[in-house]
């Protein structure tokens, strides 16, 4: 038997912590952190934001895991709280006036090759933000289906778990949300 035999599934972590284990809580939130933040990131388009989603996220997670269904994959569970946070930003982002959607090309990541010339990198990191700038600027029904499906590689039941729809619904949104953002991305 291998060492992740042992490992406890997402159930029996969230079991643990709501019976005070603070280290059961911290292994759901280190298995699905990452999976959060890309929700996040992709959805509003910034990542400090989407660090601020993230940790909100986990609070709201935490203060709301006696309602967890464990018969329910965390996974799911987890990234529609995400994505209630995600919307929230969106509303608290439009009473302020607020409508930044991408950092500025500095703080983009470093996707380029490592043999890749400066110019090569520079404009990676420029296709980078236009993307995401791009994802961002999608219809919310559009960008959650896109997000889940491609970028977090839910099934198409998993995403519509999470999205409360259909998957037949699931499958047009992420037609719609592909044939939207080649539109944008062409200019």
């Amino acid at each position: 038997m291998s060492a992740a035999d042992f490992e406890p599934d997402d159930r029996q972590l969230a079991a643990r912590a709501l019976a005070g284990q603070q280290t059961a809580y911290g292994a759901l939130m280190a298995r699905h952190r990452d999976a959060v933040y890309r929700l996040a990131r992709g959805h509003v388009g910034d990542g400090d934001e989407a660090l601020d989603i993230t940790q909100e996220t986990f609070v709201a997670a935490f203060a709301a895991l006696a309602r967890y269904d464990g018969a329910r994959p965390f996974r799911v569970w987890i990234a529609r709280i995400a994505l209630n946070k995600c919307r929230d930003w969106a509303r608290r982002r439009t009473v302020r006036r607020f409508f930044a959607f991408a950092r500025p090309i500095d703080d983009a990541r470093d996707i380029a090759a490592p043999d890749a010339t400066p110019e090569e990198a520079a404009h990676s990191r420029r296709e980078l933000a236009r993307i995401n700038a791009a994802i961002a600027s999608l219809p919310v029904n559009l960008k959650d289906a896109l997000l889940l499906r491609t970028i977090e590689q839910m099934s198409q039941a998993e995403a519509a778990q999470v999205l409360g729809v259909t998957e037949k619904a699931v499958e047009t949104r992420l037609y719609r949300a592909r044939a939207k953002l080649a539109e944008i991305l062409r200019g």
